[in-house]
């Protein structure tokens, strides 16, 4: 169950944390798997030589180009993860201008650009799996990330459209929702013993999950044993959207 051999597959943001984590679980499955960083390409290198991973390709997703930079360097993929974001903690009420633009450029306004791209090869084929990773936040608001929480739940809006409309051609489009994970990003608020206590205090099964803890609702996601789920989300968060 959940091979993904003869499969190709793009992960965004895939030289640390949840992104790390699919894509050690896609080459594991049998895919071909090209890593993706954002501006150092010594790092997307170094990742992908320890996954074991013989592409990556370096790209800011928030600049205009990057859809037909990517699609340029990766040619036609199979499966695509929109693992990559930008988040800001601060309080709405402090957030500017360009604060706002390069989250809703990375997280949403990439998202579109990289289905527009990526998605008129797998209807072709009549086979594709699109996953985008969005966050607990879209159910359970965090005070100081008010956009980045807007700019998931308008991420989640693209899926539930966009995957009516490539159903017809076996494509899925699926989101997978994280909640609090030891990441590098969650390192310096988790690091905290006060705010730590109090964010495990939200999860009814008393811990952060592990990067690792997420891989396997996209690796079924993005196998065939998914065909029959699109439009849907999977919430991996210990239980603390409830």
């Amino acid at each position: 169950m959940f091979s993904l051999t003869g499969k190709k597959a793009l992960v965004t943001g895939s030289t640390q944390g949840i992104g790390y984590a699919v894509a050690k679980a896609f080459l594991a499955a049998g895919a071909e798997v090209i890593i993706h960083g954002a501006t150092s390409e010594e790092k997307t290198r170094r990742a992908a030589e320890e996954l074991g991973a013989t592409r990556y390709v370096t790209k800011n997703l928030c600049d205009p180009d990057c859809a037909a930079y990517l699609k340029e360097k990766t040619g036609d993929i199979d499966i695509l993860v929109l693992n990559a974001s930008i988040q800001y903690r601060r309080p709405w009420d402090e957030i500017t201008p360009e604060e706002f633009d390069t989250q809703i450029a990375c997280n949403l306004k990439a998202t579109l650009a990289l289905m527009q791209a990526y998605a008129p090869a797998m209807k072709e084929k009549q086979w594709g799996r699109i996953i985008t990773v969005g966050s607990v936040q879209e159910m359970k608001p965090h005070p100081q990330m008010a956009v980045y929480a807007a700019s998931k739940c308008a991420q989640l809006s693209l899926v539930k459209n966009i995957a009516k409309q490539l159903a017809p051609f076996g494509i899925t489009v699926n989101n997978l929702v994280p909640g609090v994970i030891a990441t590098p990003r969650n390192d310096g608020a988790l690091s905290d013993p006060a705010y730590r206590a109090k964010v495990l205090a939200g999860i009814p099964v008393g811990y952060a999950g592990e990067a690792e803890d997420c891989a396997p609702a996209a690796l079924f996601l993005a196998s065939d044993e998914s065909r029959y789920v699109t439009g849907s989300e999977i919430v991996v968060d210990g239980g603390m959207s409830l």
